[in-house]
């Protein structure tokens, strides 16, 4: 109501000036471009003043910039109305064409997914070529983070996680921290270790978890899954280069207490180098699975033992996915 009060007030004071000039006749040519110009102001003036009575602001629509929008990397997700959100569920962009999910809570589980990405949209396939694609439009998309909705029309945020390689991400250990990481083997055996103190490289059919912290010496367990062997003649080809040093012992394998598992151990070598080697396997899928820790000791009988306890916590914490 107030805006057009305003407005038939400017339209009244543009009569008033209309009706003066044709009584004058001869009015001054300036004169009527001014008073034009004056109440051109005036209206533009009352457009805005009824605008802010309105509680209106008028800003220009944000641009959305072309695609892709998506890039190499890791993207957390998670709803924008939530308060404080968890963000502890990922895409992983392989590249601009897919990738998939993972659920950091729950064990790193998640979807594969392709991609394909239109100016102002992004279509996702999840599962495979032949699920329905699903098409997330895009509502804004600057400095690493885009907004958007899905059919559901919940909006959601995908925010960039800096300095993540999405070859070697895991949600699971981003979420419960290094020290608390957990290594998931193709084979189907897992175990816990910290990440500030061992790195876990593979190499074919071969894992090697070496021990980076203070030591008097290399320290490290070497998984091998072979097929040329059953467990017990494993551990006997093994044990073979130490000669009558090597013992052999039978016991419960970790993670497993029905299963059998068959051990060969050196004694700490005290004279010499102080190195020491223990291994054991058990009889898994067509072949053997075998664990060998080849460590060494120092003088330092604390650094020892606090070694020797990081190498057993990782393998006291085996479990098998395939049990």
């Amino acid at each position: 109501m107030k805006k057009n009060g305003i407005k038939i007030f400017t339209v009244l004071l543009i009569a008033g000036a209309i009706a003066g000039t044709l009584m004058m006749g001869c009015a001054d040519k300036a004169a009527q471009n001014a008073a034009a110009n004056d109440t051109t102001v005036e209206s533009a003036s009352a457009e805005n003043a009824s605008s802010a009575v309105l509680g209106v602001s008028k800003q220009p629509e944000a641009e959305i910039p072309a695609a892709p929008y998506f890039m190499k990397g890791v993207y957390v997700n998670y709803a924008k109305e939530a308060e404080n959100p968890a963000k502890t569920y990922f895409y992983v962009f392989n590249d601009e064409t897919y990738g998939h999910t993972e659920d950091g809570e729950h064990d790193g589980i998640g979807l594969p997914f392709e991609i394909t990405q239109n100016d102002g949209s992004a279509s996702f396939t999840f599962g495979g070529a032949t699920e329905p694609a699903e098409v997330f439009t895009v509502s804004s998309c600057k400095d690493g983070i885009i907004t958007g909705s899905f059919d559901d029309g919940i909006e959601l945020v995908f925010e960039l996680v800096e300095g993540q390689d999405p070859e070697t991400f895991s949600s699971e250990n981003y979420v419960n921290g290094p020290e608390n990481s957990v290594y998931h083997d193709a084979n189907g055996w897992s175990v816990k270790y910290d990440a500030t103190k061992f790195e876990i490289n593979q190499s074919g059919p071969q894992v090697f978890i070496v021990y980076t912290g203070d030591c008097a010496g290399s320290n490290l367990i070497t998984v091998t899954y072979t097929v040329d062997n059953k467990a017990e003649a494993a551990i006997k080809e093994l044990g073979k280069a130490y000669g009558d040093k090597a013992e052999y012992t039978e016991w419960p394998f970790p993670g497993v207490s029905d299963v059998t598992g068959y051990n060969v151990s050196v004694p700490v070598d005290k004279e010499g180098s102080g190195s020491y080697m223990t291994a054991f396997a058990r009889d898994y899928m067509d072949g053997a699975l075998i664990f060998e820790t080849d460590g060494h000791d120092g003088n330092d009988e604390e650094m020892n033992t606090e070694v020797h306890a990081a190498l057993t916590g990782v393998l006291n914490s085996l479990t098998f996915d395939f049990e």
